[in-house]
């Protein structure tokens, strides 16, 4: 083992701490609590420490033959910070979250193993250690979905696990087709592997991609998204959406900006997923009437948006200096903005225990505090300048303006279609950009509204203190970030941008972007114009009507049967999966059954009998006419395979314990 034996802390020493605070409440509630915020502290200090070593790496012979090795440069350094902050909010937030919640030592444990293996994803300098880092994430961070126990919860941890391990499978096949092409599954190796025609590399780019896509809630694997938002709890919904989501993203920007780095055909297919997520996500969270179901689907929405930044890097080649500092602002801002906006739907709901924004309106009148967080956070999601969101839409939308401007005065990146034809492909792709940055800043003035405008409802009781003053100090603090990040968009917004440049491979020289002229402001100003038209002219009219006594009710009219999960997912993994487990164990047992027996052709002539009562031996052996071990030994292997799924079962069940 050799190198900065820091890194392996900081990956480490949450796992470790969340096994003591398990243990310190066994013994005292408030002993478990506050070792679990000194646990985040300590790990957020710890990585501040390390700027002094950003350049250094640790590596780790011998682990499963491959080695485990982690790295430290300018991204990973900025958004080991942002974890280890987010971290330390929400486990602080959740004392009073959690003040009525039952199995609170669980929740404890494995919200900071999760912590110690997102770090390792982060920090992980080869494939194998990010795949392994990135399994336990998706282990660990089940509970967070299923902590409540509720019907809802364990149905949506269900979809949430089935998608992580399928992934995670197919994650595993393409790693290692692409160790087998490459002989290395090394970051930067990987990096510097370039062929002229990188077409053997697809199939296992494609299967990697498909994992990290799965966590990062890309169309069609989506599904999990929306219901594991909202069944968690809510500072677990903003690790979920704002951190656990952009593991995914790091493992598309390693492929995307590693492998294929420059590859036009590898980002038409990103650039397709890219707009289908966008859209999708913004529509579902415009019609629904569920305040975190809205901001989960709206989290689906904005990674759309992050991953046509990623795109936008394979076309806009050596010159894709908008598109890698867009990439990484909007990253930071998404985490940020969703870290004040899912606090605040926490807010709501232990006030309330309703999020149903029925139930839930008029909640903010009066609430000085809730109020500032929620209008930072939501202007912050709209890209309204001056916020921290409006940094990374507008770099993102840049680098599309910038490719069609390209294409306007030269020729077309991709070979199989027009320079004029892929010119107008990326004109719709900008205006459908700005369509569902319209329709953001639709369902966020609908929240805004619902809470602080409309009409309490009748059921709703107030509490005379909605939030504990440490609360509501923290709630302000994570509010005031956004908007000190947007008035110094040169002096902070592009820092952070050119420091996390080396790792997706961004130039060294960077464009002076000046982003309040006209032109940048241009865009924000279009989606917000857009997003008041579809407020005033549809969401008042068609998702929403005037009840008695001028109070609002809001309609989801989301057609039930365009649900994917229902409609697909569940009957896929319900039937199909089953199925075709059965079908592989008996082509097993029919495969195995000749070679076996003619092996054991003289054991098949023996078999084991009880001995008479009169006996004191055991089992004894006599020349067998009937059943034999050549006919047995089959079988058992079939019933090894289903005792191996009762285990596997037997062991998820302990970890919900």
């Amino acid at each position: 083992m050799k190198g900065n034996y820091a890194l392996l802390f900081i990956a480490l020493w949450p796992m470790v701490g969340g096994l003591l605070s398990f243990c310190a409440g066994k013994k005292s509630r408030l002993a478990r609590d506050c070792f679990a915020d000194a646990v985040c502290v300590i790990e957020l200090i710890a990585v501040l420490l390390c700027w002094n070593h950003i350049g250094s790496e640790l590596v780790i012979p011998g682990v499963c033959g491959l080695g485990m090795k982690f790295s430290l440069d300018g991204f990973r350094f900025i958004y080991a910070v942002i974890i280890a902050f987010m971290w330390s909010a929400t486990t602080i937030f959740s004392r009073e979250y959690l003040n009525h919640h039952h199995n609170r030592n669980r929740y404890y444990l494995f919200v900071l193993m999760t912590l110690g293996s997102i770090m390792g994803v982060f920090l992980s300098g080869d494939l194998f250690t990010t795949f392994m880092f990135f399994e336990m994430m998706s282990l660990f961070s089940y509970i967070m979905v299923a902590q409540d126990e509720t019907h809802e919860a364990q149905r949506a941890a269900q979809t949430y696990l089935a998608i992580a391990i399928i992934g995670g499978l197919v994650t595993l096949t393409g790693l290692i087709l692409l160790y087998n092409y490459t002989g290395t599954l090394d970051i930067e190796a990987l990096a510097k592997f370039t062929l002229q025609d990188k077409s053997p590399l697809y199939v296992p780019g494609f299967l990697v991609f498909v994992g990290f896509a799965a966590k990062a809630a890309i169309f069609p694997s989506h599904i999990w998204l929306p219901t594991a938002h909202t069944a968690a709890p809510a500072p677990s919904s903003a690790l979920l959406s704002g951190l656990l989501t952009k593991s995914g993203l790091f493992g598309i920007i390693v492929l995307s900006s590693g492998i294929f780095l420059h590859d036009s055909r590898w980002g038409f297919m990103l650039l397709i997923l890219a707009v289908i997520t966008m859209v999708l996500g913004a529509v579902l969270a415009m019609f629904s009437v569920n305040i975190k179901r809205t901001l989960a689907c709206s989290s689906m929405s904005q990674l759309g948006f992050i991953l046509t930044g990623i795109a936008m890097q394979c076309f806009l080649g050596a010159d894709n200096d908008l598109a890698v500092r867009g990439t990484m602002l909007y990253m930071v801002g998404h985490s940020l903005i969703k870290l004040v906006l899912f606090l605040c739907a926490g807010v709501v709901h232990m006030n309330t225990h309703k999020l149903n924004l029925n139930d839930i309106r008029g909640f903010g009148r009066g609430k000085k505090v809730f109020m500032f967080a929620f209008v930072m956070g939501g202007l912050g999601l709209m890209g309204f300048p001056l916020l921290n969101g409006y940094l990374g839409k507008t770099l993102v939308h840049e680098a599309i303006v910038e490719h069609i401007h390209a294409l306007n005065h030269g020729a077309g990146t991709l070979a199989f279609i027009t320079a004029g034809g892929e010119a107008l492909m990326f004109s719709v792709c900008e205006w459908l950009f700005l369509i569902s940055g319209g329709l953001t800043a639709a369902y966020v003035i609908k929240l805004f509204i619902a809470l602080f405008i409309a009409k309490p409802a009748h059921d709703m009781h107030q509490k005379d203190i909605y939030i504990s003053r440490s609360n509501a100090v923290l709630l302000a603090l994570c509010a005031v970030i956004l908007p000190v990040i947007g008035f110094f968009p040169t002096e902070i917004g592009d820092k952070i941008g050119i420091f996390a440049s080396g790792f997706m491979h961004g130039p060294e020289h960077h464009h002076t972007v000046h982003y309040f002229a006209f032109e940048n402001l241009e865009g924000a100003l279009i989606s917000l114009t857009i997003g008041i038209a579809v407020y005033f002219m549809f969401v008042r009219r068609v998702l929403q009507s005037e009840a008695a006594k001028g109070e609002i009710r809001y309609h989801d009219l989301w057609p039930a049967w365009l649900n994917i999960e229902n409609a697909l997912f569940r009957p896929v993994i319900g039937l199909i999966l089953p199925f075709m487990g059965s079908l592989f164990a008996k082509v097993v047992d029919l495969i195995t059954a000749g070679p076996v027996t003619l092996l054991l052709s003289h054991a098949s002539r023996i078999k084991f009998v009880r001995p008479p009562e009169d006996t004191d031996f055991g089992y004894y052996q006599e020349e067998a006419q009937g059943e034999t071990i050549g006919n047995l030994l089959p079988s058992s292997l079939a019933y090894g395979l289903m005792t191996f799924a009762v285990g596997l079962l037997f062991v998820v069940g302990f970890m919900m314990l």
